[in-house]
């Protein structure tokens, strides 16, 4: 039997952290499911989450748990693994929750191993829920701290979405719904790889006339890919689309753009991964980018830049001459 109204929370990181937060603040019943038992102990003792969110205070009503069995009965499920650990997340939920579930991917990427979108791989692991996806531009510690943010849920169900959102939504944090599930996710996706690139033309110091060219034809190869796929052009010009990409594509408090920064500065990729505890999403979905493309016989060359860097078959320096030196086109 579910808890009536209660919320669940799968993942301890600072995203899922912060949803936690922001989910209790706006009157909800929220248990939080963390792997790491000291975050589980230190939010019920003292109520902060000093290894993934420091010096934030959580609210004392939000409750942690390494009990994926107690999450499994909430009526509401926020899935905030990293991408790649969504099919496992999703996995061990399966025969547990009772059907028609809502379980919101809070995840950006795609599955590197099949190319899939977070929503597939949701619906081949735990077909039994009912899929919701949240994204858009939003940095774990401004959502925390109660900074004003704007986001999409995306419902397939236009009246569950806007119950969802309602539910969900606090006074710093505005939802706005959509049923386009593909475009949602695709933005999300696509401008962790794109963030990378920018971060290194930061990281090189090519100047912000590169930056902007390079945050544009980005966006261009994101509504490309994504129109192919399905998603709606309105959705991709959206917060989960082009409202994301600016956001990561413009500070360094972005993972993959600090990534993409250090890289720029000639740091070695396993280096700037080795001093990091969390996960820059971009590294992992360039390779799924790519080759969904390739299929689609899209020319998305940005993407294909970052994947070559991340892969060690080109230096930063010789990906940005590849760019340079291709063909002049037609714009649009």
């Amino acid at each position: 039997m579910s808890t009536p109204g209660r919320i669940g929370v799968i993942g301890g990181g600072a995203w899922g952290t912060a949803l936690a937060q922001t989910a209790r603040l706006g009157g909800n019943d929220v248990v939080l499911w963390a792997r790491e038992a000291e975050v589980v102990a230190e939010i019920n003792t003292h109520h902060r989450n000093s290894l993934f969110l420091p010096d934030v205070q959580l609210d004392a009503g939000l409750t942690a748990t390494s009990d994926l069995d107690e999450i499994a009965q909430c009526s509401a499920l926020l899935l905030v693994s990293p991408a790649q650990h969504v099919r496992s997340a999703a996995q061990a939920l399966a025969g547990k929750i009772r059907g028609g579930t809502t379980v919101v991917i809070c995840a950006k990427g795609l599955e590197q191993a099949t190319g899939k979108l977070l929503g597939t791989v949701l619906a081949e692991a735990l077909p039994e829920a009912a899929p919701a996806v949240l994204s858009g531009p939003s940095f774990a510690a401004d959502v925390a701290r109660g900074l004003p943010t704007a986001v999409t849920l995306a419902v397939a169900d236009a009246t569950q979405g806007r119950v969802l959102a309602e539910r969900l939504a606090g006074r710093h944090f505005r939802i706005y719904w959509s049923d386009d599930l593909i475009g949602t996710q695709l933005g999300g996706a696509v401008k962790n790889v794109l963030a990378i690139a920018a971060g290194i033309v930061d990281g090189r110091e090519l100047g912000a006339s590169a930056h902007a060219a390079l945050v544009t034809r980005g966006f261009s190869e994101l509504r490309r890919f994504g129109e192919a796929l399905g998603a709606r052009t309105d959705t991709l010009m959206g917060l989960s689309g082009l409202g994301d990409l600016l956001l990561t594509c413009g500070s360094t408090q972005s993972r993959n753009m600090s990534l993409g920064r250090a890289l720029g500065q000639g740091k070695a990729l396993a280096e700037v991964l080795g001093e990091r505890r969390s996960v820059a999403e971009g590294v992992f979905t360039a390779a799924a980018v790519v080759r969904r493309a390739r299929e689609l016989g899209l020319e998305m060359p940005i993407c294909e830049a970052v994947l070559a860097i991340v892969d060690g078959k080109l230096t930063v320096d010789a990906a940005i001459d590849a760019l340079l030196s291709r063909p002049l086109k037609a714009e649009g």
